[in-house]
């Protein structure tokens, strides 16, 4: 007891004020007993239960029955918990728009080796240790543009950071107020109504305070990251003119405060992130998890149903009791029952239809993974639908029964005409089937064989026929047609006499050799550079070779330039708007 009770919890504790009421309950039904009769006042109290008709016995019983039926269900809705489980923590979902000054004051070098090349180390900082969280990224000059929509991919958003320089703006400026009307546009368009924005310059005007205070009324928050110093450096506009720019420290802070966020000036290390507090978006009342788990209780509740029903039968009137165990028996007999062959019908007492196929599936799904051919077919043959009878076929093509697994075959494309895995693996154990020598002419090639020689293929047989090596494995999913189609015709390299080994020993082996082989030649593949996830089914004819080496010369010739694509997207993006303007 003792070591049960430190363990023991309510997971819904608040039922338990319920419990109160109770005597409450009692002291209203006593009331209400002593108003019901006036013999109280002139009968002693012991004669009453032999002169009043429902004193003592079974009336006096009932309420004290109920009493005990409402606090046993009370306690089952308080969520008596005494075990626990682990369960993995949700990823959280709250959004980030970083939104970065591109102008070219950017390219001074008061924070070295300059405010550029600083911004890149802080967002891949930012992107390496945020702890979960979709994420974005703009790019700003005089105007706005996307540089990557919200994802939960950060290592994605960090492959344009190099990339990203004054050169690749349409247009230099410094428009804030545009940059936080497309980061709030981006928010609103994933269907956020809630997030952060990071801004970050070296400057703001009041087109921005202003726009940081819409974006804060529309319930996105807004900081700021100031870039450079107080006392400023020069930096070379795009005409060649030289231009000195410094840190406006105040405009950022007046910006951070419209826009109800934090302000912090670009420092060495992390610290300057995490007071704006946006690398743990538990700060903003955010659950964030990167594979933890946690434990919660398990509800012990229901446990305290069949003494409650029990209790409750005895509330029933006279005969009520017998009744409903009367309806139980003529219901019992009702309930769905399995098929025949061992396919589900209608669900069971415990499990639904969809429940015992899921069942069998994972059950023949593990045996098959173990080499039990036998038991994966006796599994998937339970499973009526499509994927059961695909998978069905492939563990009797597995033990060498090609007539019934062609029949499986047949089933599963009658149910799911489309289903391209079934097709190309029908036509693969049908072309074994012909090939396959009659049972006479195989029992005299066994005794053809020298000793010794018994596991080793015959040359004068054909080294095409078996079909366990072509798409025999059992899928939950549905793969690739190509990729079942490309193996039903490669992986065709036992002799026939070794489809059905003697014991499952010579099987595990046999398959175990076959994958090693498999490696091998797709390890050759990768070293001679040809691509082992599509192999060719017919020579490359002279003039696809032609076609191939042209287009892998125009590949090389292509420059290896980050930024151009970049800079073309938001130039065809600037001459998009400007062209619907009528500019």
């Amino acid at each position: 007891m003792s070591a049960f009770m430190p363990t023991l919890q309510f997971l819904r504790p608040w039922w338990l004020l319920a419990l109160f009421v109770l005597p409450l309950i009692v002291w209203v039904w006593r009331a209400r007993q002593r108003k019901r009769s006036g013999w109280r006042d002139v009968v002693d109290p012991h004669l009453l239960s032999h002169l009043l008709e429902g004193e003592g016995g079974r009336d006096a019983r009932a309420p004290w029955l109920a009493l005990a039926v409402l606090a046993l269900s009370i306690l089952a809705l308080a969520g008596p918990s005494w075990r626990q489980r682990a369960q993995p923590l949700w990823q959280t979902r709250a959004p980030l728009v970083v939104a970065l000054d591109l102008s070219s004051p950017i390219l001074a070098n008061d924070l070295p080796p300059s405010r550029l090349l600083q911004a890149r180390a802080k967002i891949a900082e930012l992107l390496k240790e945020r702890a979960g969280g979709q994420v974005a990224l703009v790019a700003y000059a005089n105007e706005a543009y996307t540089v990557a929509p919200l994802t939960d991919d950060a290592a994605n958003v960090a492959l344009f950071l190099d990339a990203l320089s004054p050169d690749v703006m349409p247009v230099d400026g410094s428009h804030a107020a545009d940059a936080i009307s497309r980061s709030v546009s981006l928010l609103k368009q994933a269907g956020f109504t809630e997030g952060d924005i990071l801004l970050l310059s070296n400057a703001a005007d009041n087109d921005a305070k202003s726009e940081a205070a819409n974006a804060a009324r529309a319930g996105y928050r807004v900081s700021v990251l100031g870039l450079g110093t107080a006392a400023g450096a020069a930096y070379r506009r795009p005409d060649g003119s030289i231009g000195h720019s410094a840190l406006d420290a105040g405009s950022l802070q007046a910006l951070a405060s419209a826009g109800n966020g934090r302000y912090a000036a670009a420092e060495a290390g992390d610290d300057d992130l995490r007071s704006l507090g946006i690398l743990d978006p538990q700060q903003a009342g955010a659950m964030a998890a990167q594979g933890k788990k946690s434990s919660i209780g398990i509800d012990g509740g229901f446990w305290l149903l069949p003494p409650l029903l029990l209790l409750a039968l005895l509330l029933f009137r006279r005969g009520g009791a017998f009744a409903v165990v009367l309806a139980c028996a003529f219901a019992l007999p009702m309930l769905p029952a399995h098929a025949a062959d061992g396919l589900p019908s209608g669900g069971t007492l415990w499990k639904r239809t969809d429940q015992q196929a899921y069942s069998r599936m994972q059950q023949g799904a593990e045996a098959y993974r173990k080499g039990d051919y036998v038991g994966a077919a006796k599994s998937y043959g339970g499973v009526p639908d499509a994927q059961g009878q695909y998978n069905y076929g492939n563990a009797l093509a597995k033990q060498g029964d090609y007539e019934q697994a062609i029949a499986a075959y047949d089933r599963a494309l009658k149910l799911d005409p489309g289903m391209a895995d079934a097709i190309a693996n029908r036509n693969a154990v049908e072309a074994a089937l012909k090939r396959k020598p009659p049972q006479g002419d195989r029992q005299q090639q066994q005794q053809n064989k020298q000793p010794g020689q018994q596991g080793q293929p015959n040359p004068g047989q054909d080294e095409q026929g078996d079909p366990q090596k072509q798409n025999g494995k059992p899928q939950q999913q549905r793969q690739n047609p190509n990729k079942n189609q490309q193996q039903a015709n490669g992986n065709q390299q036992q002799p026939a006499q070794q489809q059905k080994p003697e014991n499952p020993q010579e099987q595990q082996r046999a398959d175990e050799a076959q994958r090693q082989r498999m490696q091998q030649a797709l390890q050759r593949k990768a070293k001679a550079g040809q691509p082992d996830s599509q192999p060719r089914e017919h020579p490359e004819t002279e003039a696809e070779r032609e076609r191939r080496i042209a287009s892998e010369a125009w590949l090389r010739r292509v420059p290896d330039d980050p930024g151009g694509l970049l800079r073309a997207k938001f130039r065809l993006e600037y001459e998009r708007r400007h062209g619907q303007g009528g500019d």
